[in-house]
């Protein structure tokens, strides 16, 4: 039946290495889950949308998940290419849909795919919907399906997809700043789609990477750090008013400034809330993670704006986001939706809300983001460590933090111990320290904030150390 024990579902959806965990088998038996799950929940007078990012065999898996719903009696609409997950989440919604199935791993390397349920509200899956078909995957089968096509029909999202976000943007605003942007796809699924947006409010395009490789040119598809090292050369070189790019299935965002700097989304996020609020009028609350910055919190005390702080992982945030009002909602990661867009990150929308704000102001972005925070009583210096442990030593690590947390980190005081998703350690002179495992891969996480790059630097060795020296179980 597969390795039943490997599917296990994280923030966003159940991910594994393809041809160990996840397998053919395995797509049949989890989309036979997902399939229970729909038959107590939706009539199957709706159809149910399947959509797939460039990965390995992503498309594949997605036409062998469309034939077992066929099979199981659901009317199948499948993407007619690769396309991003923003995009398959409206369409769930736009079609009223019974919900979609979308295979990407997102920004996770290249042996990876992964498959993630969008129900219709077009945000991701609550974790009560995701335990659901969980318990479902010891009630049915991994039989492979049929083979009838008779129910499955292809479809373009990308019509529907356009005409909402052009209804979000201020495309003639956009239009009369006449920008030179720098694209780089990072062979993603956002290709053909934000560089159509960017030439449609009369920006001046080059394009990289807009092409797929299963392998993403050997490095990983995730918008920040070495990855962007071309953009920054090209921004540079060519005098753009800025780089963008985003992650693997286009839910994430990437931003250089016109000096080549690459934005953390920490600062994307304060600076696309001062835009929404000082350019385009709106209003409502603020919601982040816990992994995510703390000048949001300054800057919706000043704005008297309300702020929610949630569990890492945008379901959390796209919670939020239907029961109440919201301006923006993130996470340090770089998802990001706003108010009037679906419950789900965004990495397109991202990008050309950043470009509107250029519009709106007239200024260089480094300009906007030096403005921003200093409104926010900044700057704040983020930081964060990945580091592969066995599964022993996570546990031991996780344990030894959680009964036992340290009094202090680099010689800086604990005043004060969180434990809303992980193990949060707030230090005496303001910063903090998230420990906690990823939902994705086999990580443990280690995010940390403080108001200077030596203390970024003396806290991250502490607890570089401090991780290495706890014993395995």
């Amino acid at each position: 039946m597969g390795r039943r024990s490997k599917i296990q579902f994280g923030t966003d959806g159940w991910r594994g290495i393809i041809a160990d965990d996840f397998t053919f088998s395995n797509v049949c038996k989890v989309t036979r889950a997902i399939a229970r799950y729909l038959d107590t929940t939706y009539s199957k007078t709706r159809p149910v949308l399947v959509g797939y990012d460039t990965r390995f065999l992503a498309d594949q898996f997605a036409h062998t998940a469309a034939a077992v719903l066929a099979d199981l009696g659901w009317r199948v609409q499948i993407v007619d290419r690769d396309c991003p997950t923003p995009v398959i989440a409206y369409n769930a919604r736009h079609l009223n849909s019974a919900g979609a199935l979308m295979f990407t791993a997102s920004h996770n390397p290249a042996p990876y795919c992964g498959i993630k349920y969008i129900p219709d509200y077009a945000g991701p899956a609550t974790t009560q919907i995701t335990d659901a078909i969980v318990a479902n995957l010891d009630r049915v089968s991994d039989a492979p399906p049929s083979g009838n096509r008779a129910m499955i029909s292809t479809f373009d999202p990308k019509p529907a997809y356009l005409k909402f976000i052009y209804g979000i943007l201020d495309v003639d605003r956009i239009r009369s700043a006449k920008l030179k942007v720098k694209y780089d796809a990072l062979y993603s699924t956002s290709r053909g789609y934000l560089d159509t947006v960017l030439a449609d409010c009369g920006c001046e395009v080059e394009s990289f990477h807009t092409y797929r490789d299963v392998l993403f040119g050997g490095g990983m598809p995730e918008p920040n750090g070495k990855q962007l090292a071309g953009l920054v050369d090209a921004v540079k070189t060519d005098r753009a008013d800025i780089g963008l790019s985003t992650d693997g299935d286009s839910d994430r965002f990437g931003i250089v400034d016109e000096q080549g700097n690459i934005l953390t989304p920490n600062v994307i996020l304060l600076l696309l809330a001062r835009h929404l609020i000082k350019n385009r009028g709106k209003r409502g609350a603020i919601v982040r993670t816990v992994a995510t910055t703390r000048l949001l919190d300054n800057f919706a005390a000043t704005h008297g704006l309300e702020l929610y702080e949630t569990a890492v992982g945008f379901k959390h945030i796209g919670e939020k986001m239907r029961q109440t009002t919201v301006l923006i909602g993130g996470e340090e990661s770089g998802g990001l939706s706003i108010i009037g867009h679906i419950p789900e990150k965004d990495g397109i929308l991202a990008d050309m809300l950043v470009a509107e704000a250029i519009a709106y102001e007239g200024k260089p972005l480094s300009q906007l983001v030096q403005e921003v925070i200093s409104e926010a009583d900044g700057p704040l210096y983020n930081h964060r460590i990945d580091l592969r442990l066995t599964n022993s030593h996570k546990k031991a690590v996780l344990d030894s933090f959680t009964h036992n947390p340290p009094t202090q980190v680099a010689g800086f005081a604990i005043k004060e111990v969180g434990r809303k998703d992980g193990i949060k350690l707030y230090l005496e002179e303001g910063s903090w320290i998230l420990l906690r495992p990823s939902g994705t891969e086999p990580l443990i996480r280690v995010y940390l904030e403080t108001n200077s790059p030596q203390k970024v630097s003396q806290i991250a060795a502490a607890m570089e150390r401090s991780i290495h020296q706890i014993q395995p179980v």
